[in-house]
């Protein structure tokens, strides 16, 4: 049998997880509540996904691929290669054409997103070597661009 000092802390254990246990529940209450009251929305009303994009426009950093990583495979499955107007970018959807802008010369360039780059907290797109050529930082490093999600048919 267990000693009565140990029982006591089974018990209070027991008290604290079932006093905790309404509190863990309740998002997941409030989700079949989210879900009840779509549900009923729905069936009034259908809406149509958007087929443009979201983002208007992202003012961040942009910077040009390492020499090291000519012929290496993308995200998409490409190899990379540094004359392609390519780029990399954290959240964009692979395939997304994207116009680039210098903020400081007001050039731009068109690119295809086929990579991902690293998570930051700022707006930032990874080029090929090209399209820096084409905005005029290639020896620069790294330069403040307009980020601009493209439509299907627009170039």
């Amino acid at each position: 049998m267990a000693s009565p000092e140990r029982s006591g802390r089974m018990v209070r254990v027991c008290a604290i997880c079932l006093m905790l246990l309404p509190i863990h529940t309740l998002p997941l209450l409030a989700a079949e509540h989210v879900e009840k009251s779509v549900a009923e929305t729905s069936s009034v009303e259908q809406v149509e996904p958007q087929k443009t994009s979201v983002v208007k426009k992202l003012v961040g950093i942009a910077s040009y691929y390492a020499k090291k990583f000519h012929g290496r495979r993308t995200t998409s499955g490409e190899r990379y290669h540094p004359e392609k107007m390519t780029a990399a970018h954290q959240s964009l959807p692979l395939g997304t054409r994207v116009r680039v802008r210098n903020l400081a010369n007001d050039k731009e360039v068109t690119v295809v997103v086929n990579d991902r780059c690293r998570k930051k907290s700022v707006p930032f797109i990874d080029l090929s070597r090209a399209a820096a050529r084409k905005l005029g930082f290639l020896g620069a490093g790294v330069t403040k661009v307009a980020i601009i999600p493209l439509a299907e048919g627009e170039s």
